[in-house]
């Protein structure tokens, strides 16, 4: 999928369907938070390769979250800074 936002006026498609970015930044930024916690808390437990695995984890939903970030950003930029709601 491309960094840049979809076209002009283009509403998603069951074939090429178009996801909502805001609630896509919310849920990674949730993810990341709730595994870096439990990372911690597993870490200090003496768990370590499942606390691994959620800091792992966390990092991916911080590379998902920039990744949105850079693709709301290139949508503000097309749309004319235009606000869109959670679930656009």
């Amino acid at each position: 999928m491309p960094l840049g936002a979809q076209p002009r006026g283009r509403r998603g498609t069951v074939e090429e369907p178009y996801s909502p970015l805001n609630l896509r930044l919310v849920l990674a930024l949730f993810g990341m938070v709730v595994c870096a916690i439990l990372a911690v808390l597993l870490f200090r437990a003496g768990w370590i390769v499942p606390g691994w695995l959620l800091a792992a984890w966390s990092v991916a939903a911080a590379v998902d979250a920039v990744v949105v970030q850079l693709r709301r950003r290139a949508r503000a930029r097309s749309d004319g800074g235009r606000r869109h709601s959670l679930f656009e």
